[in-house]
């Protein structure tokens, strides 16, 4: 089973599994699954979710960031043998097997410290971009949708405009009495995707929150609409891949 590894100083305080369908949080509060006890971590840091057969590390606007191989991320695909920095502390994912989890105690104090090391400006710096802003444009993350219910596999949204309703054109088909025909858009935007309501009673509804109009996806949103549950994620394309 995938696990991550939490060490402090070469030495291992837990080992936490991931199952495949969940999120496992980290972060200075005691309701995460990974706590870590350091006025330099966030209350909520990140969390890594499970993505089909994969694994993603989302920094959740955490104060001092988080790193992967000492590379400042926003979100990340794990590969097995990766190292997240958070704060003092390191995380090493395994994709092999792993054991169970060690109680860490933990602070409640809702003021997080800024670092002022070497190590951590040292990691700052490793992370300035240096691909040219023309190449770094071209290789803008991909919008994809992926089934939890009411369907299988997954979407990459390539096209400006994609449809969802029970029309059978509709590139994500719905069924239900008060589906509209077309029901939701997704469009593609300069600055995002959005997800627009079109038609029917049935409105499409993000982390549970129903969408009336227009409401623009962020990385790893849950999209619902009548039966059909999926998730929103950000991908890097191909170097073979659209622009």
């Amino acid at each position: 089973m995938p696990t991550i590894t939490l060490k402090f100083k070469d030495n291992v305080i837990g080992s936490h599994p991931i199952e495949k369908g969940t999120s496992l949080t980290i972060g200075r509060r005691m309701d995460n699954d990974i706590v870590i006890d350091n006025l330099a971590v966030s209350g909520h840091h990140a969390r890594i979710d499970s993505v089909g057969e994969a694994f993603v590390l989302v920094d959740l606007q955490s104060k001092n960031g988080t790193f992967v191989n000492e590379q400042l991320v926003s979100s990340h695909w794990l590969k097995h043998g990766d190292h997240i920095s958070i704060g003092k502390h390191l995380l090493a994912f395994s994709s092999g097997d792993g054991t169970g989890a060690a109680d860490t105690p933990a602070s409640e104090i809702d003021k997080t410290m800024v670092m002022d090391t070497s190590n951590y400006r040292s990691m700052v710096q490793k992370s300035t971009p240096v691909v040219p802003k023309p190449l770094r444009r071209q290789s803008e993350p991909i919008g994809c949708l992926t089934y939890l219910s009411g369907g299988q596999g997954q979407l990459d949204l390539t096209q400006k405009l994609i449809k969802i309703g029970k029309d059978p054109t509709s590139e994500i088909v719905v069924k239900g009495f008060f589906i509209g025909s077309t029901a939701a858009t997704i469009s593609r935007r300069p600055d995002g995707y959005y997800l627009s309501h079109a038609g029917g009673m049935t409105k499409p509804r993000i982390n549970g929150q129903t969408v009336k109009k227009s409401a623009r996806l962020q990385n790893l949103d849950l999209v619902q609409i009548g039966p059909v549950e999926l998730k929103f994620f950000l991908k890097e394309p191909s170097p073979a891949g659209p622009a």
